[in-house]
């Protein structure tokens, strides 16, 4: 018979192990720093909402099991009147941490579902809020069928002039998507546009999904951008 401290041991690895879903390593290959945000979909936020990440460091965090959620990165971030602003991706905390708010416009995202769909990890790049830094996420290890997701083109410098989002000097900083530049029915896939028979790519989107073919160009582009692995661990690049 089991005795008591082997039976604790197997009912405390057992809560560990469902605990734990997957461990995401953010590296900023970017020649300036960001500052990566993150946001859980439920009230499970993660242990860092946002932090400062240099150029050429890295670090992870781990996230529970299940669990969905995004990340990004914001750029051309400072401090003034002690409020903490930021270019792009700001998600208005005013602060470095997130607390669980979403990247405002334009912002590369990546979307992750673990354990989602019969124990798989669903995943994703989308600009369907536009684009900021290129960005992908790979899983490593796992099993299925565990492919890259990527936008690895600078969509700014060829963003289309009714997209474009400028900095203080004048510069483009970003790449709004067209449901974000319009906030029309037809690039919005809302209204009667919403089913996915007579949401179509824009001539917008379908930039988008010549510079990134991996990535969301629009809300029904789920055949070919969505990705799937089992029991993985994820790298999040910035400027991959």
């Amino acid at each position: 018979m089991m005795n008591t401290r082997a039976a604790l041991c197997i009912i405390l690895a057992y809560f560990l192990c469902g605990a734990y879903g997957a461990k995401l390593t953010f590296n900023n290959k970017c020649p300036y720093t960001v500052w990566p945000g993150t946001s859980a979909s439920g009230q499970n936020q993660l242990s860092k909402t946002g932090f400062e990440l240099a150029s050429g460091e890295s670090t992870s965090l781990n996230v529970p099991s299940p669990w969905e959620g995004q990340f990004w990165a914001r750029t051309g971030c400072s401090s003034s009147s002690d409020k903490f602003t930021c270019t792009t991706g700001d998600c208005g905390s005013g602060q470095v941490t997130c607390h669980g708010a979403r990247a405002l416009p334009p912002a590369t995202t990546a979307e992750l579902s673990v354990a989602a769909n019969r124990g798989n990890d669903i995943y994703a790049i989308t600009n369907v809020n536009g684009f900021n830094v290129p960005m992908s996420i790979a899983p490593r290890g796992g099993t299925g069928e565990c492919k890259l997701s990527s936008c690895a083109a600078n969509i700014n410098e060829a963003c289309p002039v009714k997209l474009r989002v400028k900095g203080n000097d004048g510069k483009v900083v970003g790449c709004n998507s067209a449901c974000v530049a319009f906030n029309e029915a037809k690039y919005c896939c809302t209204g009667e546009f919403e089913s996915p028979e007579l949401c179509k790519p824009s001539e917008y989107a379908l930039f988008f999904k010549k510079k990134c073919p991996l990535a969301y160009s629009y809300p029904s582009d789920d055949e070919s951008s969505t990705f799937s692995c089992s029991r993985a661990d994820y790298t999040i690049t910035f400027c991959p």
